[in-house]
């Protein structure tokens, strides 16, 4: 009963629809990756690229093998480094292939992995949640702008 209540913040904003904050434009490339436990687990895929796609200046791309983990899958880069810096380094060449700007995925494994698996292979993505990028086009302000005292997500 408790699980199917359980809703992403990207469900929630695409439903608000016209209700929403106005959006000014965020001029990006955006790769995003569906995290596991959201298309997996949830069955959420089409909202967080709806919650984008209604950003006007973003470019949205999908990597190859979209649908492939990023390796992360909650303690698995722990249990199985070496397994799991497959999927990673197989995740970074595929984001690489696209040349983002800037990388969304809605987990924060998601994020520390593909950061990591990005430097390995000589990338410095900036890697953001959907809802930062929201964020970002309702205040105006260039997603790319790193605050001082920001933690990045690597």
């Amino acid at each position: 009963a408790f699980s199917e209540r359980v809703r992403d913040i990207s469900e929630v904003l695409v439903e608000l629809g016209d209700a929403r904050a106005p959006r000014h434009p965020v001029n990006a490339r955006v790769a995003y990756h569906d995290a596991c436990h959201l298309a997996h687990a949830q069955g959420v895929r089409a909202q967080p690229r709806q919650l984008l796609d209604a950003i006007p200046g973003i470019e949205l791309v999908t990597p190859a093998e979209g649908e492939i983990c990023c390796g992360s899958a909650g303690i698995y880069n722990l249990v199985q480094p070496e397994a799991a810096a497959e999927l990673g380094a197989r995740k970074a060449t595929h984001i690489a292939a696209v040349a983002p700007d800037l990388v969304a995925t809605a987990n924060p494994g998601c994020m520390l992995q593909m950061a990591a698996a990005g430097r390995r292979l000589g990338f410095d993505w900036q890697i953001v949640h959907p809802v930062e990028l929201v964020d970002a086009s309702i205040r105006g302000v260039d997603p790319r702008a790193r605050p001082a005292g920001r933690l990045d997500h690597q």
